[in-house]
């Protein structure tokens, strides 16, 4: 476990005392529009254990600029030792939210958590252990979904709501990068303009943060233990949404500067390629045509997107 080290001052070397503090996490929360969720995430965060290792606190940038998520916070703060940090980012982009929770965060480590997600009351103390153990810039943990009722027999059989797991320390790639369940060093972001750039509007910003940090040398792992749960409203188990989120983010893609040549090549196979097996692949049942539909959308609008069209410009809720 990383321990910081206070040096006390005094005019005669010999008496000068070295004092042991605790390293603090900055849990950081970018919101719009869930107060109800939001409160129930911030309800989870109190019961986190520290064991007397680290010490939290909680910084939540409303992404509304009408505030609506105040009222939850501010009733939290009054009523809990937790300390909360609440701030408005007028502007609707998400990258700008997730800068201003990193600008009014005070810990040496900075946790980013979704607002429709909730932690086990080990969620800290798993990722800054295998942080430390594997001496590493940052840890990922899984998202697992949590259904608002039982979801549709396509849904499950296509496993579209359930995201890769890996085991502890495995070492995760850039393009595995997200900010949903994630521990990082603050010191990472040193000489960075930004930590996430702006023109990622909708999505993709953290998939960009972490090419940046890894071309910078910095690793990070994956922590099997540090599990968060993740709220599905019956909205999202529909087709139109899962096609809506393909589009936006094959949209986003042109954006990275790394291989570019490589994906348009690559994209020029795909469509032609997937838009010829489709009609076979109905034969085998709609979740195995849908999960081959959304790679052909999210190819085509990675090509459209290269050609300055965006056909959805909007993050699906």
């Amino acid at each position: 476990m990383a321990i910081r080290y206070q040096e006390t001052m005094s005019s005669d070397p010999a008496n000068r005392v070295t004092i042991a503090t605790t390293p603090e996490i900055s849990v950081c929360i970018c919101t719009f529009k869930r107060p109800e969720l939001l409160g129930q995430l911030l309800a989870r965060l109190e019961n986190q254990q520290t064991n007397e290792r680290f010490t939290y606190s909680v910084v939540v940038v409303d992404n509304d600029r009408d505030g609506s998520a105040r009222e939850v916070v501010t009733a939290l703060s009054s009523a809990s030792p937790l300390s909360v940090t609440y701030v408005v980012e007028p502007q609707q982009n998400i990258a700008l939210a997730r800068n201003r929770a990193i600008g009014n965060a005070k810990g040496e480590y900075i946790a980013f958590i979704d607002d429709d997600e909730f932690p086990a009351d080990n969620w800290l103390s798993a990722l800054l252990n295998t942080l430390t153990r594997f001496d590493v810039a940052g840890v990922l943990g899984p998202v697992q979904p949590h259904f608002e009722s039982t979801p549709p027999a396509w849904a499950t059989k296509g496993r579209f709501f359930e995201r890769p797991t890996h085991t502890t320390g495995y070492q995760i790639n850039w393009e595995l990068g997200r900010t949903g369940n994630v521990l990082f060093r603050k010191d990472i972001l040193a000489g960075e303009e930004v930590a996430f750039r702006s023109q990622f509007d909708t999505a993709g910003e953290d998939v960009d943060f972490f090419r940046r940090m890894m071309e910078k040398g910095c690793r990070f792992v994956w922590c099997n233990e540090a599990a968060v749960g993740e709220f599905v409203p019956d909205a999202r188990c529909s087709r139109s949404y899962l096609l809506r989120r393909a589009l936006l983010r094959g949209s986003n893609f042109h954006k990275h500067p790394t291989n570019r040549l490589q994906n348009i090549a690559r994209s020029l196979v795909a469509v032609p390629c997937y838009a010829v097996m489709l009609p076979v692949l109905a034969l085998f049942g709609q979740h195995v045509f849908l999960k081959y539909l959304i790679k052909f959308l999210d190819h085509s609008s990675r090509l459209l997107s290269f050609l300055g069209i965006t056909l959805v410009t909007q993050r699906p809720v």
